[in-house]
């Protein structure tokens, strides 16, 4: 039997597949789905284009959700971040955005806050919005 691991696809170069390698048998991932967007049940209702934090996970609704009723949240994606204005509020293309949930915008402060992603179109000082794609 060919093995997987180590020297690539060859007799002994590495774990068998079922094998976690440690002499026990190991429980197959099974795929679920592509991961565009995870299932979520609000326990209020959560309007359109709500950015809801789950530890360090950061998805945004895209329809509106009633409290208690499964529905999703977007993790992959590109969206239009509200964001503050004022000095140095601006973003460039390339920079990490991150949510300042306490505030409800995005923010260039890593510290206290969660990484929504990295910003595809420059931001000015003045704009009300940052557009980011979304990173997990």
């Amino acid at each position: 039997m060919s093995q997987i691991g180590g020297g690539g696809l060859e007799p002994g170069g590495g774990i068998e597949p079922g094998n976690a390698g440690n002499g026990g048998t190991a429980m197959a991932t099974t795929f679920v789905h592509e991961g565009a967007a995870i299932d979520f049940t609000p326990g209020a209702d959560t309007p359109a284009g709500t950015v809801v934090v789950q530890g360090d996970l950061v998805g945004v609704t895209r329809v509106d959700l009633k409290a208690g009723q499964l529905g999703a949240l977007a993790v992959q994606g590109v969206f239009d971040f509200p964001k503050a204005t004022g000095a140095g509020t601006g973003f460039t293309v390339g920079a990490l955005a991150y949510w300042d949930a306490t505030n409800g915008v995005a923010t260039k402060t890593a510290s206290g806050n969660k990484l929504i992603g990295k910003v595809v179109r420059d931001a000015a000082d003045a704009d009300a919005s940052v557009r980011a794609r979304l990173m997990q």
